[in-house]
């Protein structure tokens, strides 16, 4: 729960080849491109269909820790 509150604090500019996260974390992808109205479309890890969300929904995906 702390790192949710941690990320939405953190303000990000998305644009496209940004990797995301949907802010369950259930799922993860790639920004494809933003449209005029600021939404943003963005395709899943594996998914052949291409989703639009409200910037408001995804949340930078950072690389795994080791």
């Amino acid at each position: 729960m702390v790192e949710i509150v941690e990320e939405l604090c953190q303000s990000a500019e998305l644009k496209p080849g940004d990797r995301v996260k949907t802010l369950r974390g259930s799922s993860r992808g790639v920004i494809v491109r933003l449209l005029e109205d600021g939404r943003v479309v963005w395709k899943a890890d594996g998914a052949r269909m291409e989703t639009v969300a409200l910037p408001e929904s995804l949340l930078p995906d950072k690389p795994a820790r080791r």
